[in-house]
């Protein structure tokens, strides 16, 4: 049975990654409305990684033996505060640092209770920040790189046009 502390943990990891979802969902919003479409879908892709990350601790806090808590997700700010693609991005990067920062202390209190099992659960998602954070790193590198050029604004925004959804948990996640 999962302890009481990494049902917690988890649990507000859950919260977390709705709330991630949430968020990601209003810079989908505000890159639609500013008819960069290409960024629209990657970060609804986002939105629904996110979203399978919450389901997929959800059924592993059941799946152990425990009932998850649940808390009130906080609301994303408005898609109207951010000002630019780029800043959209550096808001990526700087939320997929807290995001690492939470996962970390996961795996480090499992390292702690001898949870093996937890600790093994929870290092896919230290990997994954190490991607999620390298993802956003090059998106900002090469907005940087476009400045004010809306010619080759639109080249990346096709780019980012070609992400598609993968459910990342294909066959460990029951939905019910």
């Amino acid at each position: 049975m999962l302890s009481e502390s990494l049902t917690k943990a988890i649990s507000e990891q859950v919260n977390a990654e709705y709330y991630s979802a949430y968020l990601y969902q209003a810079m989908s919003a505000y890159a639609e409305d500013a008819s960069l479409m290409g960024a629209a879908n990657w970060l609804w892709v986002q939105t629904r990684e996110e979203m399978a990350h919450g389901i997929h601790m959800y059924q592993y806090i059941l799946d152990r033996g425990a009932i998850p808590s649940f808390d009130t997700i906080q609301a994303p700010p408005a898609s109207t505060s951010f000002s630019s693609l780029l800043d959209v991005f550096e808001a990526v990067l700087v939320h997929e640092r807290e995001v690492t920062e939470r996962i970390n202390k996961i795996a480090t209190l499992a390292m702690k209770e001898n949870d093996h099992a937890c600790y093994h659960f929870i290092m896919w998602y230290v990997n994954e920040q190490v991607e999620e954070e390298s993802n956003a790193r090059n998106i900002i590198d090469r907005l940087k790189l476009v400045g004010n050029n809306a010619g080759q604004l639109l080249t990346l925004d096709s780019e980012l046009a070609t992400r598609l959804y993968v459910n990342p948990f294909p066959t460990d996640v029951k939905l019910m």
